[in-house]
């Protein structure tokens, strides 16, 4: 979750290692730091908090140089502190900066001391650091101490070494944790993904599982864990740096709610046929692949979970196989019973999510059909490791409270859902396809409810708790909205079923627990405004997001905001967003951090 920058060039790389980190913050915004080789000796400067402290750290002290790492850390062993940033070093000569946790850094902490290794943080970084060193001391090479060092990890990590003896490489490596490699001419880079490097470059090295590579200012060389040289192909990047600026908006969060007709747009680009889903849709193989499922258990977790639950109806209403949905961090730690025909199916926004990618390799040798991921990012670790991939192709998401990633999985699942139906029973869904082709329309058509939101959020100003509502798949919306409340305004927000309400819920409703319901015009309505009127009836502050034809009106304690008609299968879609404009308001009306909000980063690439 921590965000890495390395550099080197014939020119300084100082300004480009902070720019990097600026783009990386969504990682992890606890700590910044950055270590650069010049004039023969590593310069460091650390700061608590985000780069901006660690500029005005530079501005303070000036460090320049044509080699350097950078970092900046979500904290995992140790508090946020000046001695707990990256990068960490081990005497005067050598730095490392790491994205990810060492399991075994107590015994190995205890070793080095008996060495005489001096510790200063509380990292499990920084017995990295010493081993390097202590390997160093007893003759090896940069690079063969790195190699060496990794025998002794048990864990995941994302590693950039330097030294001031050996000033014309960096040495990277990865395991569990992702890190690029950016080619540039006479100079080269490495970092946690692509964005960063933008700036300097669109062409790109993915490091596999295991790699360990000397960057040059020459060339790239890479091995695997036994020094045996490695090809790897470089990837040229459509993306450009305007991709990630925020535009004209005030906040990520606000471009990207915005950008979601575009993105659902291009998600569904190629992949609808006049009266179905395009038969190429995962490329070769999938089709016979599809025709043998007979069930499809789906793992994921956070947002890409709450997608998943809303997945699990679509599939067994339209394909009719059973459909489990689990949080992968659960799954890889129990003993799952795979039925025949199971199709795995993993849902990531980064496709580096630590724990979906951990139950992905463990389902590889449980009689799994096939492995089918839905993900943003196409070269990322989840699409090298899956039999085939569902690219949701939604852009750059920078705020890390999610939302067009959000949206456009759930198209992606819905196109799943249909193809499924089509492999398995030979029945072609024409309604879901026109339905697909409108949804962009209706969710840009949401986005009038702006304003009338903005003011909606005043309610919230002053409150600590809020309860969400739905019935059928809207519930797993509920869920979703709840999320995004409580990631960026810190208010306690929690979903349920609108039908459990009086199995407990209803012992919180008062005047001071707002209760959001999400309403729209299908068959569970009439017993949706049921269970709102118990709310009503228990003095509870009601705020309903209703079908333009639903007939429902505000009223005493009763405000509702029209939706754009939305049918069946987009419903899902469609009434995200005006929870996600929601949150955002709030957010926005209780100052806190929207696009970084407090103890959370983007890719969750540690258990």
């Amino acid at each position: 979750m921590c965000g890495i920058v390395g550099a080197i060039a014939q020119r300084g790389v100082q300004n480009i290692l902070v720019e990097g980190l600026k783009r990386l913050e969504y990682r992890g915004y606890d700590s910044a730091g950055v270590a650069l080789l010049g004039n023969g000796a590593l310069q460091r400067r650390r700061a608590v908090g985000k780069v901006a402290e660690l500029e005005k750290a530079i501005a303070a002290a000036p460090v320049a140089g044509g080699l350097g790492i950078a970092h900046t850390r979500w904290a995992t062993h140790g508090v946020p502190a000046e001695r707990n940033a990256h990068p960490h070093m081990s005497g005067d000569d050598l730095a490392i900066v790491h994205n990810g946790i060492i399991e075994n850094h107590q015994p190995l902490r205890e070793v080095l001391e008996k060495d005489g290794y001096f510790f200063e943080s509380d990292t499990d970084t920084e017995v990295i650091v010493h081993l390097i060193a202590k390997l160093r001391a007893e003759g090896r090479d940069l690079f063969q101490a790195v190699l060496e060092a990794l025998d002794h990890l048990d864990g995941a990590y994302a590693l950039g070494v330097i030294s001031t003896d050996e000033p014309d490489r960096l040495i990277a490596a990865r395991s569990g944790s992702p890190l690029v490699v950016g080619i540039g001419i006479g100079e080269n880079f490495i970092a946690s993904d692509s964005t960063p490097l933008l700036p300097v470059t669109n062409r790109f090295i993915y490091l596999e599982e295991g790699d360990v590579a000397e960057v040059r200012r020459d060339g790239v060389d890479i091995y695997d864990r036994n020094g045996h040289p490695h090809q790897r192909p470089v990837v040229e990047s459509s993306l450009t740096s305007a991709a990630t600026d925020k535009g004209e908006f005030r906040h990520y969060m606000m471009k990207e709610i915005y950008e979601q007709p575009v993105a659902l747009r291009a998600t569904l680009a190629g992949r609808l046929e006049p009266d179905h889903v395009a038969e190429d849709l995962l490329g070769a193989g999938a089709d016979g692949l599809f025709k043998n499922v007979k069930g499809v258990h789906i793992i994921s977790c956070g947002t890409s979970y709450h997608a998943g639950l809303i997945a699990r109806y679509w599939i067994e209403q339209l394909a009719r196989v059973p459909c489990v949905v689990e949080i992968a961090s659960e799954y890889r730690y129990r003993q799952p019973v795979v039925l025949d025909g199971r199709l795995f199916v993993s849902i990531s926004q980064s496709g580096e999510t630590a724990d979906t990618l951990a139950a992905l390799r463990m389902a590889k040798g449980l009689g799994y059909v096939g492995s089918v991921t839905v993900c943003n990012v196409p070269d990322s670790s989840l699409v090298r490791e899956s039999d085939h991939a569902l690219m949701t192709h939604a852009g750059p998401e920078i705020g890390v409270a999610s939302t067009k990633a959000f949206t456009t999985q759930l198209s992606a699942l819905l196109v799943l859902a249909a193809a499924l139906q089509k492999a398995v029973h030979g029945e072609a869904n024409s309604e879901v396809v026109t339905q697909l082709r409108q949804v962009a329309n209706v969710v840009e058509q949401c986005m009038e409810l702006d304003q009338p939101i903005k003011m909606l959020a005043e309610k919230f100003a002053d409150k600590h708790h809020a309860l969400f509502l739905g019935r059928g798949p809207l519930y797993p919306v509920a869920m979703e909205g709840a999320l995004k409340l409580k990631e960026i305004s810190y208010i306690h927000a929690e979903a349920y079923a609108a039908g459990e309400l009086k199995h407990g819920p209803l012992a919180l409703v008062d005047e001071d627990m707002p209760v959001v319901a999400v309403a729209p015009n299908n068959e569970l309505l009439e017993k949706l405004k049921s269970n709102l009127e118990e709310v009503r009836a228990r003095g509870g502050e009601l705020i309903v997001f209703a079908d333009a034809k639903a007939g429902m009106q505000s009223s005493d304690r009763v405000t509702v905001i029209p939706v754009p008609h939305a049918d069946e299968f987009m419903e899902p879609i469609v009434y995200t967003v005006p929870l996600q404009l929601l949150s955002y308001h709030v957010a926005v009306l209780k100052g806190t951090d929207v696009d970084q909000p407090r103890n959370l980063a983007k890719s969750v690439t540690v258990e």
